[in-house]
């Protein structure tokens, strides 16, 4: 890696680089990249098809919902799949929420930052959104309080929910709001 060169400082031997961006040292295994580029994650099956769903399921359900709770806080936000773009951000740790509210974490901070979300979704022009609950979370409690919300503001929200105890593999679930 270092080549010594003849001249010494101090009684040592001063070690220099081969290049002078020190890149060539660094290649990865097909010696055509730098090493601080991200590696191509190669199939197991070359051979592997795509369906039809997995290439559209992004542009037909464009929105997911992301709810995040602790115990400190909630935060929730709509998020567009394909461009990555945070639509609309709701959580109990920005100001004007944080002096309202006499709890941060409970169902109520839940309730209010689904009400939130709802209008500030409405203003991007997002009336529907998926959520697939993470495989800690289960859909009760203040998560369900935060979609209940939303559902009760206007946006349409349609649940993918992995069933364990369920004789069938996947079960979804569609909130919508009837008026009646």
């Amino acid at each position: 890696m270092y080549e010594p060169t003849s001249s010494f400082h101090a009684g040592q031997v001063h070690c220099s680089q081969r290049s002078v961006f020190g890149v060539e040292d660094f290649l990865d295994d097909d010696n055509s990249r730098p090493y601080t580029y991200r590696k191509e994650k190669k199939s197991k099956n070359l051979n592997k098809h795509v369906s039809f769903k997995q290439r559209t399921e992004a542009y037909m359900e464009p929105f997911t919902l992301d709810v995040f709770i602790s115990k400190r806080f909630v935060s929730a936000s709509v998020t567009h799949r394909v461009t990555c773009k945070q639509v609309a951000v709701a959580g109990t740790n920005s100001k004007d929420i944080k002096a309202v509210l006499r709890s941060r974490s409970d169902i109520p901070a839940c309730l209010a930052i689904g009400r939130i979300l709802a209008e500030r979704a409405r203003e991007g022009d997002v009336y529907t959104a998926s959520y697939t609950a993470r495989e800690r979370d289960k859909f009760e409690g203040k998560i369900r309080a935060v979609v209940q919300s939303l559902v009760d503001n206007g946006i349409d929200i349609k649940v993918y929910l992995d069933s364990i105890n369920l004789s069938l593999p996947f079960v979804t679930v569609v909130f919508h709001k009837v008026e009646i």
